[in-house]
């Protein structure tokens, strides 16, 4: 009875106010009923950064909340609340209701602290006792660790026979993307392509496949430039296709024994692709730029990767880079070197045997994530698999081993040879691999993800 009482004060007093401005009359306002909450924070000196959290305010839905969430781990319990209204002369009075605590506070009066460690209701009264608005409010917090991946195995099976080598590339049709997996079965001869969307990479129909040989294709140096795809054998032959189903032998060209990728197209440097020539005088770089001419370079050193290697891009200072790592060298001795190149003809060693951090490996997987280079696995000279995750942020210079955060999970078998794809959502895909130098290819994909990667902006 008395809180009504008071209610009802409080309305006769802001419904009548009056001026007297050498005046004899009286100018009366009427203040309409308004609930409406415009400003919420929180503030408590034990909890980093809470002062500082952002809350959005949803009038219509009735929802208060912060949309950038607080750090995995942060814990809200008893906190300082600060409100400011539309009008503050028009409230009447608040109610709370605390979700972790089970209570409701009849009338708040805007000073006990509340716990938010789950959300907390609040029912606004206006000044006539009757109008009234209610409001949810929860403070977001990271419920995994945000530097933390994630992984899983996405497919198992993928393909219905032994394979012993596979290749995956994305190929784009207008908006439209399609993950293309060309293997080489451990039985028979030739090569055979299965296609899945990107969206659903667990759905495989064959396609196919025409003009290629049956045997001696290097299939993991398959390399999509300038719109079409090209994959060198080891007889030197060149292969392209338009569409990465048909393909055709190039004609007029060099003796390409291997393709180490390419580079883009920047502001001061045309496009190439990057690949190595069988000459009289023995192996030398070559690139070839978009009008299919080959220029041809240094002679290959001793300890530059030919086979086994992985490969990715970058830019420094407006220039694109190429960028290759371990594998075996045209003596066929393992390395664990990193190499770079900005022409396709002239390669310089970015990380000597000495520096990097990981034995001499061959079948690595290399990928940008993350905005740093990711290698993992391959297989050492004993032909033992890996599961380690290294790390660069240097491009190729240096390399660190992952942190505990970021590894490959228990029940994932150490593996090289596999093919790695990053897509939109920026899962990190693993496609097969083999647990040694001459066995088959495992048969399942696994996908892992960062955490805060998939938080929403």
């Amino acid at each position: 009875m008395r809180n009504k009482i008071v209610l009802f004060v409080t309305g006769c007093c802001v419904l009548l106010l009056s001026s007297c401005l050498n005046s004899d009359e009286n100018t009366i306002t009427e203040i309409a009923p308004n609930c409406q909450i415009v400003s919420f924070s929180l503030a408590n000196d034990s909890v980093a950064g809470l002062k500082n959290v952002k809350f959005t305010i949803d009038q219509v839905k009735g929802e208060i909340f912060n949309s950038d969430s607080m750090p995995y781990g942060t814990e809200i319990e008893k906190v300082v609340c600060t409100i400011q209204y539309m009008n503050s002369y028009a409230i009447g009075g608040i109610q709370v209701r605390q979700e972790a605590v089970s209570d409701t506070l009849a009338w708040w009066n805007a000073t006990d602290s509340l716990d938010f460690s789950k959300p907390v209701k609040f029912k606004v009264y206006a000044f006539d006792a009757v109008t009234t608005k209610e409001y949810y409010a929860q403070v977001n917090i990271h419920q995994v660790v945000p530097d933390s991946m994630v992984w899983t195995l996405y497919a198992d099976p993928v393909w219905n026979e032994p394979i012993r080598e596979q290749k995956v590339m994305v190929y784009a049709a207008g908006a439209d993307e399609a993950y293309y997996m060309y293997v080489r079965p451990a039985a028979g001869t030739g090569y055979r392509l299965y296609q899945s969307p990107v969206t659903d990479a667990r759905q495989w129909t064959e396609l196919a496949l025409t003009g290629l040989p049956d045997d001696k294709l290097c299939l993991s140096q398959i390399t999509e430039y300038n719109g079409n795809w090209y994959v060198p054998s080891t007889d030197g032959a060149l292969y392209v296709s338009a569409n990465g189903q048909d393909w055709q032998l190039m004609e007029d060209t060099p003796a390409v024994s291997y393709l180490l990728g390419i580079i883009p197209e920047g502001q001061k440097q045309t496009s190439m692709l990057c690949g190595i020539t069988k000459e009289t005088d023995g192996l030398h770089f070559a690139a070839m730029g978009e009008d299919r001419k080959w220029t041809g370079g240094e002679l290959v050193p001793d300890g530059f990767p030919v086979t086994g290697f992985g490969a990715s891009n970058y830019s420094v200072m407006y220039h694109n880079y190429l960028m290759v790592v371990a594998g075996r060298d045209k003596n066929n001795a393992l390395v664990n070197t990193s190499w770079g190149t900005m022409n396709g003809t002239g390669w310089v060693l970015l990380s000597d045997v000495e520096s990097a951090p990981f034995n001499t490996r061959e079948g690595v997987m290399v990928t940008q994530y993350d905005d740093r280079l990711f290698l993992l696995g391959g297989l050492d000279a004993a032909g033992k698999a890996s599961k380690d995750i290294y790390t660069s942020t240097d491009y190729g210079v240096t390399w660190a081993l992952s942190d505990t955060l970021v590894l490959m999970p228990a029940d994932y078998t150490a593996r090289g040879f596999s093919s790695v794809q990053v897509d939109k959502n920026q899962f990190m895909l693993i496609f097969g691999g083999k647990t040694s130098p001459e066995g088959n290819e495992l048969n399942q994909i696994w996908r892992g993800r960062i955490n805060r990667l998939g938080f929403k902006q």
